[in-house]
């Protein structure tokens, strides 16, 4: 159709450290990649996932979105950290609307905060596996003034927001579209980011467990910035080389040190999986975010446990024009950009 509806939204990941945005059209073809771009943001800017500076921040997406002249102005976004809480509960199997009452009574013994507090939404796994009469129920709830904090930047930042999702989500609907992947095997999703970590295991793209912890490449940075007494800003050149006060072994075996950290809490939250999932093993792990690109990350996982571990490239389930995207920039680009990528595959009529 020459005159279809106009139902695609530009994916705006606001992360702590970087902002990426990403626009997808959806062609006769498959997905095209049509905009991607990043930002760095000043640091302090998000603090635990909240925003400290709303108008630095509006500014700097502004300009982003200049820079890569995307005129779209539906974004979806998504959230995470502290303020949004991810469970999966059993309850009984009821017809929809009592199934809804249901859930929306017994949500409050899962959420950390009042109930009035927080938007609630769920979605229905399946059966579970320990009884014939209970469900699987996903259940998603986020602190109403996050939100509002949320809604507040976009609209200052001359866009609209359509979709608000969560970090997880997002990356799982990039990974859900590589062509690659095997459905069937345990898959744990790893996403380091500056101030958060978020863990999803899944089978044939449903979630059977979601973690999400404070861990993140932040750490690195206040490590070397406590070790050598200096300011947040060299502590960021001292990491990418450009500190010659400091030598380059000593940062390597600093992030190493907090990367086998990372390790350890990825390995508790396999082993809780293992221990009640009557043995099934995760195969595959993927990893994404800033993580990555810490010296010793992904070898530290691969003597830790029994799985195959990659970095996700979700440009892969995509048609880019190399002439507009060079590969080196597609390589730097890939591990932090699949939750713009998942949030720009998204629709405006979507759930």
């Amino acid at each position: 159709m020459i005159f279809g509806k106009n139902d695609h939204l530009v994916g705006l990941d606001i992360g702590s450290s970087f902002i990426k945005v990403a626009e997808i059209k959806a062609t006769g073809k498959g997905h095209v990649l049509n905009k991607f771009g990043m930002s760095k943001i000043a640091p302090g800017t998000i603090v635990e996932g909240r925003i400290v500076d709303v108008d630095g921040l509006a500014n700097d997406i502004k300009v982003l979105f200049k820079s890569q002249k995307i005129r779209e102005k539906n974004v979806a976004i998504s959230t995470g950290g502290h303020s949004v809480v991810i469970k999966t509960i059993n309850t009984l199997n009821k017809p929809e609307k009592e199934l809804h009452e249901t859930i929306y009574t017994e949500a409050e013994q899962y959420i950390p905060y009042d109930i009035g507090d927080v938007n609630i939404d769920y979605q229905v796994l399946g059966q579970s596996e320990f009884s014939p009469d209970q469900v699987n129920v996903l259940l998603v709830a986020v602190k109403k003034d996050l939100v509002a904090e949320y809604i507040d930047l976009i609209h200052q930042a001359g866009l609209n927001p359509r979709i608000i999702d969560v970090d997880t989500f997002a990356l799982q609907n990039a990974y859900e579209i590589l062509p690659y992947e095997s459905r069937e095997k345990i898959t744990l999703l790893v996403d380091v980011g500056a101030s958060k970590t978020s863990l999803n295991i899944l089978k044939a793209n449903v979630s059977l467990m979601m973690r999400d912890n404070v861990s993140g490449t932040n750490q690195i940075i206040e490590e070397i910035r406590n070790q050598y007494d200096i300011s947040v800003d060299d502590a960021y050149l001292a990491v990418n080389g450009e500190n010659s006060t400091i030598a380059q072994d000593k940062i390597q075996a600093i992030s190493l040190k907090i990367a086998q950290g990372w390790c350890s809490e990825i390995c508790e939250v396999v082993n809780t999986y293992q221990a009640g999932s009557n043995d099934e093993k995760v195969e595959n792990i993927v990893l994404s975010g800033g993580g990555v690109f810490v010296e010793g990350f992904q070898e530290s996982l691969l003597s830790e446990l029994e799985a195959d571990v990659s970095i996700i490239n979700p440009f892969e389930a995509l048609n880019i024009n190399e002439q507009k995207f060079s590969d080196s920039f597609i390589t730097k680009a890939s591990p932090i950009a699949p939750i713009a990528i998942g949030l720009a595959l998204r629709r405006v009529d979507d759930k």
